[in-house]
């Protein structure tokens, strides 16, 4: 009995085997095919054109990965792009500051060394103020200076800058005092003419560019461009200092004076800091040559 098989086991026996051939059939030409491969290269057009065939397959299934690192890629980019951006702003903003900084440190360094230069041409006592507060309505011009008595200040004293007279203190206290400019309307200061020693008064008139002189007759030796500096007279203004320049001249026959005006060489509508001068007594007086020359 033992012997007999049935039907489907030999069938199922038979089966096997074949496969077994098969897959052994498959090695033995796969090995064959890699050896003449090897040696030959007659696969190589073969490889080229299931590359071709395969590549949109693998450009497909590679697109997601490649997209999302172009995306990671394009995000850090864009964040790292917008520290930068906001860093070179900071240090843009901070350079035009310091800018600034620098084009008014200049700016002031040039004011003190105008004074400076000033100081050095007047022959009086002098104190540099800073202004702290500066009144220039139509009726009254005044500045408000950061010196006071402590610091010698006294009424009466003159306010000069780098190019000519200001004004003259009129209040002064422990910390500041208040001065009145020569444009004010209710101030009136002695001046001469440089060229040839007329004496006149300059009014101010409101206009911090234009003074008054209302008191020369028609006759009088006044040019356009005429230098005025102060005469000394009132004891108010040391004498000797520039004031403002002749800027026009009117002459009416029917009139007894002439329409002259002036205009101021001190800059008020630019004021920062101002000297003090507190005469000595020596006021300035012209060359009049060679005091050798003279002796002899």
């Amino acid at each position: 009995m033992s012997s007999m098989r049935s039907p489907a086991s030999r069938w199922s026996f038979t089966s096997s085997s074949g496969k077994g051939l098969k897959t052994f059939l498959l090695i033995v030409v796969s090995i064959v095919l890699l050896s003449l491969d090897r040696q030959a290269h007659h696969l190589d057009q073969f490889r080229r054109g299931l590359a071709v065939v395969v590549y949109p397959v693998r450009a497909a299934v590679d697109v997601p990965f490649s997209a999302w690192d172009w995306l990671s890629a394009a995000l850090a980019s864009r964040a790292a792009l917008l520290r930068e951006n906001e860093a070179l702003r900071r240090e843009l903003l901070e350079s035009s500051a310091s800018r600034q900084r620098l084009a008014a440190l200049e700016a002031e360094n040039q004011r003190l060394r105008e004074l400076l230069g000033s100081s050095r041409r007047v022959t009086h006592d002098v104190l540099v103020a800073s202004l702290l507060r500066a009144d220039f309505d139509p009726f009254r011009h005044r500045v408000t200076l950061n010196r006071g008595t402590n610091d010698g200040v006294h009424e009466g004293m003159a306010l000069l800058d780098a190019e000519g007279v200001i004004g003259q203190v009129t209040l002064a206290t422990p910390f500041s005092a208040e001065a009145v400019l020569i444009s004010d309307p209710n101030h009136a200061i002695p001046v001469e003419i440089n060229r040839n020693g007329v004496r006149t008064v300059a009014l101010g008139t409101g206009d911090l560019g234009r003074l008054e002189l209302r008191y020369l007759q028609n006759s009088a030796d006044v040019e356009e461009g005429d230098l005025l500096v102060t005469s000394g007279l009132g004891g108010r203004f040391p004498r000797g200092y520039p004031v403002a320049v002749i800027a026009s001249i009117r002459r009416d026959p029917g009139q007894a004076f002439a329409e002259i005006t002036a205009r101021p060489l001190a800059r008020l509508d630019r004021l920062r800091e101002v000297l003090l001068v507190n005469p000595r007594g020596d006021e300035p007086q012209p060359a009049t040559g060679d005091e050798e020359g003279d002796d002899e």
